[in-house]
C-alpha cells in the first residue's frame, strides 16, 4: 500500500535532518551573531555624543576614500564601511569624519550578488535535473513492474 507522503523518505533519514538542522543552526548563528556584534556597545562613563552632521546641514569637504589599515583599527567610523568622507558642519563649523559607501565598493558587492546568484542558478538547475531523472526512471519502474504483472 503507498502513502500519499508528498514527502521522499531520503529526506527523513537521520543523516539529512542531522545535515538540515546543522544548516540552519549555522545560518541562524550568522544572522543572529551579525546582529550582536552590529550593536553600539556604548561605556557607562561616557556620554554619547550624536556627530554633528547628524543633527544639521554640512558641506563634504573631501570626497569618499579608502581608510588606511591604522585608520580603519583606530577610528570608529572607518570600521562601518572602510571609507570615509570629511565634512564641514555649517552651524557650529565643526569637522568631522562621516562613513560613506563609495561607488567602486558598491560595485564590487553588485557583482558579487550578481555571481552568487549566478551560481545559486546553476546548482539548482543541476538539482531539477537530477530530480527529473530519479522522477522518470521512478516511474518507468512502475511501469515496467505493472506490464510485467500482465
Amino acid at each position: 500500500m503507498e502513502s500519499n507522503c508528498r514527502i521522499p523518505v531520503a529526506c527523513c533519514r537521520p543523516r539529512i535532518l542531522l545535515l538540515h538542522a546543522l544548516f540552519w543552526g549555522l545560518v541562524s548563528l550568522r544572522v543572529f551573531g551579525a546582529a550582536l556584534l552590529s550593536e553600539e556597545k556604548t561605556t557607562a562613563g561616557k556620554p554619547v555624543v550624536a556627530p554633528c552632521w547628524l543633527l544639521e546641514n554640512f558641506v563634504v569637504l573631501e570626497e569618499c576614500n579608502s581608510c588606511t589599515d591604522f585608520n580603519t583599527k583606530t577610528q570608529t567610523v572607518c570600521r562601518e564601511t572602510g571609507y570615509v568622507e570629511l565634512v564641514n558642519c555649517t552651524k557650529t563649523s565643526r569637522q568631522e569624519y562621516k562613513s560613506c559607501r563609495s561607488a567602486l565598493m558598491e560595485d564590487h558587492l553588485f557583482w558579487k550578488f550578481e555571481a552568487a546568484m549566478l551560481a545559486l542558478t546553476v546548482v539548482f538547475a543541476v538539482l531539477v535535473v537530477i530530480r527529473q531523472r530519479w522522477l522518470d526512471r521512478l516511474a518507468s519502474e512502475k511501469v515496467r513492474r505493472q506490464i510485467e504483472s500482465i
